[in-house]
């Protein structure tokens, strides 16, 4: 316990150090990979899973593969036509608005919340590089 003494008398100070340390300790142990599989789960789970294609393709290795590139997957024709790879960037703006970006496409996604994008993409970036968490 910390007590300072003042003219008017004593402060015990330990509940405000310990919820210091408490919020302090929480920020640092913030994992957004881990964060972005809960989201994952609630957000995408329904359509999509990380080892195998159900409704959607699935994810693992995402980050850094090329666009419709999962051999064993049907992608519509509005996807087939994007160039390129699947970077965070280009993930970020297929999860504001998968019909602004593939007209066509037979997903239909705007997640509006950017910290949202963020954890599920910090997710699939954790999955894709070798060795990535399962």
């Amino acid at each position: 316990m910390l007590s300072l003494q003042t003219k008017q008398g004593r402060i015990r100070v330990t509940a405000c150090l310990l919820g210091a340390v408490f919020f302090v300790g929480n920020a640092i142990a913030i994992d957004p990979a881990a964060e972005g599989r809960t989201l994952y789960q609630n957000q995408c789970g329904g359509c999509h899973s990380v080892e195998t294609n159900r409704i959607g393709p699935r994810h693992r290795g995402v980050v850094g593969r090329r666009i419709a590139s999962v051999a064993d997957y049907d992608y519509s024709p509005a996807l087939k036509r994007l160039d390129g790879v699947w970077t965070p960037t280009r993930l970020d703006v297929w999860l504001s608005g998968t019909q602004k970006m593939a007209p066509g496409s037979t997903m239909y996604l705007a997640l509006d919340d950017a910290e949202e994008r963020h954890l599920i993409i910090a997710y699939l970036k954790s999955i894709s590089r070798p060795g990535g968490s399962k």
